[in-house]
Parts: structure tokens; sequence; C-alpha cells
């Protein structure tokens, strides 16, 4: 088993067929397996083998596609990175997963220089005229790599609440499976067009958008960055049936006065964040489209479950396991929850992850008696639907994109001003969530410093907009900042330097 192995098979039966474009670049099926065949032949003449781990640093655009499937094609193990993560943050997941090689766009060739220095990693810049020149030359690599279906295809890299990055390790058989059964589940087909809204190097839009639609032999048409009223531009002009998306993205085309009948769309997909009761209903009254919301974390492929159309969906809900999945809300004591009560979302079946990359100890906390603790609390009904209710950890999301408080804070306590420090989520009409710093200071310090202090150390998603200030954070008898105690009484607070932009 190879997940490069589907894109072959769909090759040599629709090789002619467009798979991924953008505006008016294009690669068929036939193309994207050559290129990525020659991408394996490329990274054999620079010494990369089964197993080595390359990481792509790479926004929406065909290129992800070519470098994505030709790492797999040869066995290695790929590492998507955001592309804006800053130097720090590069180094930390080069270095904790040893990767031979960063594969990066060129316009962020300083940044990935800077991150990859002192890592074992050697930089690779995609040029794309260059880069498919460079490829021309390069013997292809028509072999691809016989893997078991629990070998690591990729590793996902999200941070816990005590701030070290840990990678998911997720198989072939992980990916391969959940993409198939998003396929199935939303009946894609070669005249579908899906729009690439999503993050490619997020498993989100890697499983549901890339694998899903080349395992359907579709077309994904992509955007670089979402806007709305150039989504709807493309929407429009390539003909999409299939839009997946998170909150904020329906938030804003409900926003743009471009917006109209969008029928043609046949299946919407939310996912990333819990979505507004009022937004759903809103859109589906305008737009003429139901929504289909679904569940799932990078350590479950990500898809755990999803509505279904018809009565198969339960608004507010985030639907049923998918095909082959178990899910449970269970009590502190792991025992199953009587019907509408809350507990912690229990997970087993083929989408979980392998572990965590060389983390035993997270592995087997997060996996007991072979069920994965999400640590997200909710609720079933008595028709099995569930309900994500809040979660466990502190962990924000803000617009889709996930933050972890502790990265935010360890910054800020970098700053020479900074005595104690909390980050929080705050309830955002359009993101969901916003960024506040609580913070207690030695010395005098703007709230603009501190903002621009953290915003050039961590991607632009990540860094505090509101910034408070206050005397001294509430704390336990052994010393540990109680962010429960602070968000509930936060209006008592000092908020004279609250910043809002």
């Amino acid at each position: 088993m190879n997940l490069a192995d589907r894109l072959h098979t769909v090759a040599g039966r629709l090789g002619g067929r467009a798979v991924l474009t953008l505006d008016e670049a294009e690669l068929t099926y036939g193309v994207l397996d050559e290129l990525s065949a020659r991408l394996a032949g490329l990274l054999r003449c620079r010494g990369i083998v089964a197993g080595d781990r390359v990481a792509i640093m790479l926004p929406n655009v065909p290129e992800f596609g070519v470098v994505y499937y030709g790492v797999l094609r040869i066995g290695a193990v790929v590492v998507p990175l955001d592309p804006l993560l800053k130097r720090r943050e590069i180094a930390a997941y080069l270095g904790d997963c040893g990767a031979r090689l960063l594969i990066a766009w060129h316009a962020f060739a300083e940044t990935a220089e800077a991150g990859s220095a002192g890592t074992k990693a050697d930089c690779f810049f995609v040029v794309p005229e260059e880069f498919r020149r460079l490829l021309r030359g390069v013997p292809a690599e028509h072999d691809i790599a016989v893997m078991d279906a629990d070998d690591t295809a990729v590793i996902h890299y999200t941070s816990g609440t005590t701030g070290r990055p840990k990678g998911v390790e997720l198989t072939h058989a992980n990916l391969a499976g959940n993409a198939a059964t998003v396929a199935h589940m939303h009946a894609l087909g070669v005249d579908d067009v899906v729009l690439g809204a999503l993050p490619l190097y997020h498993t989100f839009g890697q499983t549901c958008s890339l694998n899903a639609t080349v395992h359907a032999g579709a077309r994904l048409t992509l955007l670089r960055r979402f806007e709305p009223g150039r989504a709807l531009e493309v929407i429009r002009r390539d003909g999409v049936t299939v839009f997946q998306g998170v909150p904020t993205m329906y938030i804003a085309l409900l926003d743009h006065p471009g917006a109209s009948d969008m029928s043609m769309l046949r299946v919407c997909t939310s996912g990333g964040a819990a979505l507004p009761l009022d937004v759903l209903r809103a859109y589906e009254s305008r737009f003429g489209c139901q929504i289909i919301e679904g569940y799932g974390l990078s350590e479950t492929s990500p898809v755990a479950a999803t509505n279904r159309g018809g009565h198969g969906r339960r608004p507010g809900s985030i639907g049923w396991p998918i095909r082959g999945v178990e899910m449970k809300v269970v009590d502190e004591e792991g025992r199953e929850a009587p019907h509408g009560e809350i507990g912690e979302i229990v997970i087993r079946g083929p989408n979980v992850m392998k572990g965590y990359w060389n983390n035993p100890a997270a592995t087997a906390e997060a996996i007991r008696d072979g069920w994965f603790h999400t640590g997200d609390l909710g609720r079933v009904d008595e028709d099995g639907f569930f309900f994500l209710v809040d979660r466990r950890r502190d962990v924000i999301i803000r617009g889709g994109y996930t933050v972890y408080p502790r990265e935010v804070e360890e910054v800020l306590y970098e700053h020479p001003a900074v005595r104690q420090a909390a980050v929080l989520g705050v309830p955002h009409p359009e993101l969901g969530e916003e960024i506040e710093a609580v913070v207690a200071v030695r010395e005098p310090v703007s709230g603009e410093e501190l903002r621009d202090f953290a915003r050039e150390r961590v991607a632009a998603y990540k860094y505090p907009r509101h910034i408070s200030f206050v005397d001294e954070l509430p704390v336990s008898h052994t010393g540990k900042i109680l962010k429960r105690a602070l968000t509930a009484s936060r209006v008592s607070y000092i908020e004279s330097n609250r910043l809002t932009n």
C-alpha cells in the first residue's frame, strides 16, 4: 500500500483530465503523475530514501501535489508545514522530526533558510517555471515504493498544553481510507470540481480536498488565500460543485455584497470549528445550498464523524461516526456516559493515528485500551447524533486555525517586562474566537510593543490582538495560573490598555 498508488491508478484512466488548477495554471492527472515521478527521481539523486522525513512548506499551488505525491512515491515521509511559520517554529519542527530536506516556496526562502540553519535539513526552493525545467531534466522514478499499511506517510505537527511540538503520525492506511470514505460520502465523481480553499498543509485540506479529489478522479481548483469575492469568482468561473470550508469562510460569504444564489453547489461541508446555527440557517436560506457539518482532529486523519444528507442530518450536531469508526462519550472513570450527559469524546477505528512521533508517553496518554481520547467534551442524543460541547484543553480555534496558548505565552515571557502571562480565547462574531493575552508586568510597557513583539515571532494568526494588564494573575497553591478563574472574572480586571486591532 502507498497513498501515491491512487494517483498513478487514476492517471492511467483519466490521464488527460485536469486534477489541479490555479487560474490559468493546470495539471492533468497524467502530468501530475509524471512530475511526481520526476520529483521522486530528484529526491533519489539527493540521497533521500524510504523513511526519511521531507518537510514541505508550500502554499495552495499545483506544485504542492507534485511534491506531496513525489515524496510519498519513494516511501519517504511528508512533514507539511504552514508557510506562515516563523524561524523559531520551523526550527522546532525540523529538529523534532530530523527532516533531511525542506522544500519551500521561493517567496519564503529567507525564513526557511533561517529556520533550517542548525538542523539536519537542506533547503530546496520551488520557483514555478524553474521547477518544471529542472524536473524535465531528471529521470523519472516510475516504481512506487511498496509500503505496509501501518507505515508512516505524513507527520502533522500539533502542540499540546506542554508546549512541546507533537508530530501526529498518520499512516498510508489512515489517509487512504479516510480519503476514500470522504469521496464515498459526498459521492465525488469525475465531473465534480472541488474548491481548494482549505490550506493543503493542514490535514483537513490534505485529506478532504486533495486526496479525496484524486481518489474520485475529480478536479481541485485552488485558492492561494481565501477571500470571499475571489472565492465567488472562482466558484462561478470553474463551475465548482463542492465547497469545503471553515465557519469563517461561510460568514465571510454571507457578508459579501456580491454573494447570491449558489445552488450550483452540490455539497457544502464545514469543519475546523463549530458552525453557529444562525450562520448555517442564513447561508442555506440565502444561497440554497445545504451545509454538512463534520468533526475530526489531526489524530483522526482527520474525519471521525459527519452529518449526512436528508434524515442523516441534525443542525448543530457533528453527526455520527463515519464508516468503520466508533465513537462514544465517557465520564472521568472511562465509563460510557448516558445519552444527553456530557463527557469526553473518544474514538476508535482505522482513522486513528499511529501515535505521536518519538513521544511514547504522549501516545500512551492519548490512546488507552485502543481508544483515542480527544480531550473534547460532548454528548450524544438518543438517535446517535453527537454534539460538541467544549474543549477540555485551552486550545483556541481562531478562524479555523488552531492556536496553542502555551506557545504564545512562552514568546511573551521572553519579553523582559513580562512577569506573568496567560493567553485566552475570547468570543468573536466572525472568527469564533480571538486571542487575548492577560499580562502582569515588572516594568512599564505598552500593549502595542508586546503585540508587535509576539507578531515578529509567531505566525500571523497566532499573536494576541487584545492585551490586558493586571496587577496579578490568579494562581493555585502550586503556582499554576488559573485560567478558568481568570476567564470567569475577567471583567473585574484592568483593561485600560486593551488593543482591538
